[in-house]
């Protein structure tokens, strides 16, 4: 059997006292970093032997992984806080569990984007886990243009290192709608700021961000448009308004910034005129 342990994602009185005993009752455990799971385990007094298993070794170790779950033995997958197999690669572990007829079942406990959604204040009936925002600038634009659009409330991790950079795209991209920043949860510099995205870009301008950070988006006006950028751009421009105006209006609907669809209009209006 294979279990899936959530630990702590800060405060150590977050363990249960199941996942406690599956610790001490398991084969062996799988974690990403030894030394960082060596001290958990020493401050609960669990001798289980651990194992690595992190994006850098999954092919072949998660093979030896289910060669030992498949001799009988019981394993148990934790991370390096929260739960397992949430936007890491444990999940392809437990996928090849299944496939094999190997049983998984979970031993639930913290877990930081669902936390911090909790305490965020910004709806929670509906929302979207989108993991880490891509590094680079542009690619991360252009995959918050596709997102912004959304009904749901979006839930990202973030890099310290990449917050200030990430809340300013998100200023320029919609600089009004409503953002929380959480921050070192249950522990104790824990942090939650709300405000504009303007507003929350200024404030990490210069300051350095330390710790772990969620990073929440308030949802958008609605659902994104039925018909595609390019057909909605030929249907107003053939009815004959401003091509400024049109741009403006279409840019907020598709969650674009205003000079991309003005090009994009320009080239469309230039080609119709050849």
């Amino acid at each position: 059997m294979l279990y899936l342990v959530a630990t702590p994602i800060g405060n150590l009185e977050d363990m249960t006292f199941r996942a406690v005993r599956i610790l001490r009752e398991v084969d062996l455990i799988a974690c990403e970093d030894t030394r960082h799971s060596r001290k958990l385990l020493e401050h609960f007094d669990i001798a289980t032997p651990l194992t690595s298993f992190h994006e850098h070794n999954e092919r072949d170790k998660g093979e030896k992984l289910l060669a030992e779950l498949r001799s009988g033995r019981k394993l148990a997958l934790i991370s390096d806080a929260g739960t397992p197999a949430i936007s890491d690669p444990g999940y392809r572990l437990v996928r090849r569990c299944h496939e094999l007829g190997i049983v998984v079942t979970i031993v639930p406990g913290a877990q930081a984007a669902v936390s911090a959604l909790a305490v965020s204040g910004l709806p929670t009936d509906r929302f979207a886990f989108e993991g880490f925002l891509p590094a680079k600038s542009a690619a991360r634009r252009k995959r918050l243009r596709q997102l912004l659009p959304e009904s749901r409330t979006l839930v990202f991790y973030e890099a310290p290192h990449r917050l200030a950079a990430s809340l300013r795209d998100l200023a320029e991209l919609c600089p009004e709608r409503e953002l929380v920043v959480v921050r070192e949860l249950t522990k104790l510099h824990e942090e939650i700021c709300r405000g504009s995205a303007g507003e929350l870009a200024e404030r990490w301008r210069t300051e350095k961000v330390r710790g772990e950070v969620v990073l929440l988006v308030a949802p958008g006006e609605g659902e994104r448009p039925e018909i595609d950028l390019p057909t909605a751009l030929r249907r107003e421009l053939a009815a004959g308004r401003p091509i400024r105006e049109v741009s403006r209006e279409l840019a907020a609907a598709y969650g674009m910034s205003g000079s991309e669809v003005y090009r994009l209009a320009q080239r469309l209006k230039d080609e119709g005129s050849d």
